[in-house]
């Protein structure tokens, strides 16, 4: 009884900010009255707010607006800085950390302490920062910020702690950098170089303070890269020439080249682009050194080419056309001394939208495959979908199969980024994303254990014949992308996938682990509405126009004797600027089209995008709908089902009190009788709201019989739309020719609506459910949701057997049940009493173009999870969870009472709306238009997290935030990114443990032995100490004026504290243990080396002395 108090009074509790529900008259979180209070159900909630926290996990695609690279050669990381204050941190795969200033300004420079598991930025605000790789989350040490100078070049030597800053003084007009001789030859002479771009190269003596030299050349400097023996220096310039200095003699360069430029025949040389950056690399295979660059062609002939980069080894030179603009380019060389042989092995080329390393070790200079997902962008994403918990078997199925897909002639080796840890965590779970993009392709992407590889890529535009130019005003009305995806609807467990393209086309797939040779059945709908017209209940009802390929009619027995039924000629069929193949298509394993519907054009005039998409493979329907009407297909028997307007839906329940509409009227066709037109059926219905009556047809060798309700086919007009993504608005998925979201009324008053406004279908739910009040079973059931909030049940009689499934019809129509909330219906979900989430049904997968098996039969295997046999002490009955773009409403059904109302928000509104599981519970989770992530406790809409997470700033998180279960979400961070969070706390706990290490403890790798003459002659370079010119004792104390110190939110001293936790300390153990060992087994070898020597010492000496010991002293 204790227990039974306890559950009354969390489930009674009120929820702060409710508002008493209009129909219910009942406060937010109390029993409604007249209906089952909370007392009828027993459940049981365990969330809590402990339960939740957001945080973000991971970052995944392209870098967005990327402009700087940095490269540790002993760690094998690398970084790249953004436009936007981003850094992003590469290692092997599983390593990929983001990282972002608060300050947002645009990260300029990159400079790796070298094996010391820091780095240091520079940024667009002139401020440096020094940030902590030690822990598997960066964090900023320390911050520098310059008040009278503007940084433009920085330069950090191997093994120092002094950074080089080169800077622009405001009143200054030059713009000087500063690079670094090499080392350890400058540690003993303490000589670097400055360069300017105006041409000028100086040589400063740090000791001397004093100019060792200076050289004025006419063109413009854009780089400056040392031998290594630091004796000639080679630098770019603005004309496309490359010059080489000797230290010895600066009045002229020892060498000028054009590396792409020709001398014309009038002696003219010709004119070349700029080469931004020059790499001078040696290699001990190979006497030539290797001179890496980029630009440089030709301005006659490179009107039209690409970026390029040029590899010169000796005489041979290699241009590399790139996709996109270069930002950055390095090169990788196996050692970390400049002052030594380079040996480059792999070139890393960062471009504006792509990210490629090249292998300098094979002569084609083929690129590595990139484990990292740098091709989401490879159009621009139009939607998203997350699915977690996936069947374990569906992703290496997708594998094996998208496998195929992969490109050849990669590079055999290694990825030569291998730097960090990583290891698979032990919360696990399979997890699928799916993108869909521009171009009509969608890409399913493996999202486990926070990591994302490519599995299978789709391509719908492969379903329809390529478009002709100009085809009418169709080819006049459509630019481009006319398949790009705007909605996807998955079924995991039977492997149903269905597309929703820009052109109000819906593409329904099945898998298969075969190829086959099939058919494609199209179907066309005209869900297009005209508002002329008002009809009174006396007058003639509407005319209905169904056309197929082919079709007959048949009369019902049950149909009106004075139904006329009537054959006469129609205009030509609409326009689709898309077309369906008509010839049978090869397909490949995975994925393969098996239907299409298309909705038709009327008048010249494009169908309205469709806004809503639901499809069930235990029922075989699929319904979609627009702002005109609702559409359900049968895609087992490939028909019809039901195409009805939005107000028809209503019947006698209309809310609103709106007039109805009528149809478009056929226009005549103006050709002459002589002249063959297309003959298309049309019925001439009376009909009743009291009764609804069946029509029949036969589709090809199938029949369909279904009950026929009030339809209306109208056409919203309006100006011509163009049916692709505007440019500027591509990446921010803009709905052509439609109010976005933000823009349309969200008026909570719904009294007195206009005859003519327009209601959408916003989204559907197929599941077993009441469809009336009186029911004692549940049946199927499409839900259906609308942009003026109200919520309308569909009854399905669907035949049990599959037989019968195949050949009977089945009847649908509106049940006369009508629930209201406030905005625009956004989702449904169904709970059992208990509040277990009661999933849809689903047919089991199996091949359709499987192998026969001659002994069994194949028959449907159907997962039916029926509220009535999903509980047992609970009652008959469920759940219904409906929200809204404003509140949320928890419904008991069959008595559709409505247990507990929450008003979400007010000045705000919804864009996302999920009934998600986490911590073995459910919650429903909703993204706000102000920022706001919200949980609330099922059923009692307990309010359990509000956080101000993210101000919304363009339509692109909008419209691609999507929560899954196990507490995660995503959204598009930029045209380029995908951004995972999380707001489950036990997941936030875990999310160190998920992680790699960034830096992994590895001994430094020695300098080259230089021999023993150059060793003695040179003296000792690392006695020179760089204290005496830069401490305060020579130098003196610096300006405070010249920059501020900024601390960090860690000190210095917890730099090594923090480094990494456990797994990191365990693993500098062994690496210690391990050197330990190697040196203890290096000193036995030398010990034993030396014990040899002495022995042999010993006999030498002692056969001397037996020669010489009777000698006298002036013998010898």
């Amino acid at each position: 009884m204790k227990k039974f108090r306890k559950v009354l009074d969390g489930l009674s509790s009120s929820s702060p900010g409710g508002v008493a529900s209009p129909s219910c008259g009942s406060a937010a979180g109390t029993p409604t009255a007249h209906a089952p209070t909370p007392q009828d159900i027993h459940v049981q909630e365990t969330l809590v707010s402990e339960n939740f926290q957001i945080c973000k996990t991971v970052r995944h695609g392209f870098p967005y607006q990327p402009t700087c690279l940095a490269f540790d050669p002993v760690q094998k990381i690398l970084a790249i800085g953004s436009r936007t204050g981003g850094i992003r941190i590469l290692g092997r795969p599983g390593v990929d950390c983001y990282s972002q200033h608060e300050s947002g300004a645009a990260v300029l420079q990159l400079q790796f302490l070298i094996n010391e598991g820091a780095l240091v930025t520079a940024c667009a605000d002139d401020t440096l920062h020094l940030w902590n790789l030690r822990q598997r989350r960066p964090a900023i040490l320390h911050s520098l910020k310059f008040n009278r100078e503007r940084i433009t070049f920085c330069h950090l030597p191997f093994q120092s702690k002094w950074l080089y800053v080169g800077t622009e003084r405001v009143e200054s007009s030059n713009i000087h950098k500063c690079s670094i001789v090499n080392d350890n030859l400058m540690m003993t002479t303490m000589k670097f170089l400055l360069w300017f771009e105006s041409g000028t190269v100086v040589q400063w003596d740090l000791r001397a303070k004093k100019v060792d030299f200076r050289i004025y050349y006419d063109e413009a400097i854009h780089s400056v890269s040392w031998h290594h023996e630091g004796k000639q220096f080679m630098c770019s310039h603005s004309d496309g020439s490359l010059t080489m200095w000797n230290l010895r003699n600066t009045a002229r360069p020892i060498q000028i080249t054009y590396p792409h430029g020709k001398i014309l025949k009038d002696g003219r040389k010709e004119s070349c682009k700029p080469i931004l950056k020059v790499e001078y690399k040696t290699s001990r295979n190979s006497s030539e050194p290797y001179v890496i660059f980029s630009g440089g062609l030709s301005y006659d002939k490179s009107g039209g080419r690409r970026p390029t980069l040029t590899i010169m080894h000796g005489k041979a030179i290699t241009v590399l056309e790139m996709d996109h603009p270069i930002v950055e380019f390095l090169v990788l060389c196996d050692t970390p001394y400049s002052n030594e042989v380079q040996d480059p092995y792999a070139v890393v080329v960062l471009l504006e939208k792509d990210f490629i390393v090249v292998d300098l070790t094979q002569s084609n200079f083929p690129i590595f495959e990139n484990p990292y997902p740098m091709d989401i962008h490879e159009s621009p994403v139009t939607c998203t979908a997350y699915f977690a918990e996936c069947p374990p078997d569906i992703i290496p199925i997708l594998y094996s199969i998208g496998a195929k897909q992969k490109k050849t002639g990669y590079s055999h080796k290694e990825w030569p980024v291998s730097g960090g840890t990583w290891t698979l965590g032990s919360q696990t779970y399979p997890e699928i994303i799916v993108t869909g993009h521009a171009d009509g392709t969608v890409k399913f992407w493996d999202a486990s254990a926070i990591t994302l590889q490519m599995l299978y890529k789709l391509k719908t535009s492969k379903v329809f014949e390529k478009p002709k130019a100009g085809d009418g005003r169709a080819g006049e009305l459509v630019e481009e992308d006319p398949y790009a995806v705007q909605m996807v609807s998955w079924c995991p467990h039977s492997r149903l996938f269905c597309v929703v393209g820009i052109s109000s086309h819906v593409i329904l797939y099945r898998f298969s682990k075969h190829d086959a040779n099939t058919q494609i059945v199209s179907l066309e709908v005209r869900l297009q509405f005209d508002s002329e017209d008002v009809i009174s209940p006396s007058e003639l009802p509407s005319l209905l126009t169904i056309s197929f390929n082919s079709l007959s009619i048949s009369t019902s027995p049950v149909l009106p004797s004075s139904l006329p039924l009537s054959l006469h000629p129609l205009p030509p069929r609409p326009a689709l600027y898309v077309r369906v193949k008509s010839r049978p298509v090869r397909m490949p394993p995975g994925y393969q089209a098996e239907m299409v519907v298309q909705l038709q054009w009327v008048d010249g005039e494009p169908p309205q995008q469709i806004t809503s998409l639901d499809i069930n493979s235990a029922y075989g329907l699929l319904a979609f709908g627009n702002c005109n009407g609702l559409t359900v297909v049968d895609f087992l028997q490939k028909t019809i089902l039901m195409c009805m307007g939005t107000l028809d839906l209503y019947g006698a329940a209309d809310p609103y009190q709106r007039l109805t509409r009528s149809p478009r009227k056929n226009r005549q066709s103006t050709s002459g009788r002589g002249t063959p037109t297309p003959l298309f059926v049309s019925f001439d219905l009376l009909f009743s709201a009291s009764f609804g009556f069946y029509f029949c047809f036969h589709f090809g060798l199938e029949t369909l019989t279904a009950p026929f309700f009030p339809m209306s086919f109208v056409t919203v007009k309006g100006p011509g739309r163009k049916l692709s993504l505007p440019t500027d608005l591509k990446t921010d998925l803009g709905t052509v020719g439609e109010k976005n979201s933000f823009s349309r009324s969200r008026s909570s008053s719904v009294s007195s609506i206009d005859r003519d406004t327009k209601e959408s279908v916003t989204t559907l739910q197929f599941g077993e459910s009441y469809g009336r009040k009186g029911d004692a079973l549940p049946t199927a059931c499409l839900w259906v949701g609308t942009s003026l909030g109200v919520v309308l049940l569909l009854p399905i009689s669907i035949p049990t057997e599959e037989e019968e499934r195949m050949e009977e019809p089945i009847t649908m129509g509106p049940s006369g049940t009508v629930l209201m909330l406030k905005g625009s219906v956004l989702r449904f979900a169904f709970l059992d009493c208990g509040g277990a989430l009661i999933q849809s049904p689903y047919e089991v997968w199996r091949d359709p173009n499987g192998p026969e098996d001659p002994d069994r039969t194949r028959r449907r295997k159907l997962i039916n999870f029926s509220p009535s046999s999903s509980q047992e002490a609970c009652g008959d009955g469920h759940l219904a969870v409906v929200c809204s773009e404003k509140q949320a409403k928890v419904i008991l059904m069959p008595t559709q009472a409505v247990l507990f109302t929450h008003n979400i928000t007010e000045s705000s509104f919804l864009l996302r709306a999920d009934v998600v599981s986490v911590c073995n519970s459910v919650c429903l989770a909703c993204f706000c238009a102000n920022g706001h992530i919200m949980t609330l406790s099922l059923p009692s809409l307990r309010p359990l997290m509000d956080i101000n997470y993210l101000p919304l700033t363009d339509l692109r998180i909008a419209r691609t935030f999507v929560f899954t279960n196990g507490g995660q979400a995503l959204y598009l961070s930029s045209p380029t990114e995908i951004q995972r969070l999380t707001y489950s706390q036990e997941m936030t706990d875990n999310l160190q443990d998920m992680l790699g290490e960034l830096f992994t403890p590895i001994e430094t790798p020695e300098a080259q032995n230089k021999g023993f003459l150059k060793g003695f002659f040179g003296g000792n370079a690392q006695t020179f100490d760089r204290e005496e010119l830069f401490g305060e004792a020579a130098a003196g104390k610096a300006s405070r004026s010249l920059a501020q110190h900024i601390p960090g939110p860690m000190g210095l001293e917890n730099m090594k504290a923090a480094a990494g936790g456990v797994v990191g300390d365990l693993a500098r153990a062994r690496i210690a243990l391990d050197q330990r060992g190697e040196r203890l087994g290096e000193l036995e070898e030398r010990t034993a080396l030396m014990m040899n020597s002495a022995e042999t010492f010993s006999t030498h000496a002692h056969q001397v002395m037996l020669k010489h010991k009777d000698k006298k002293w002036y013998q010898l």
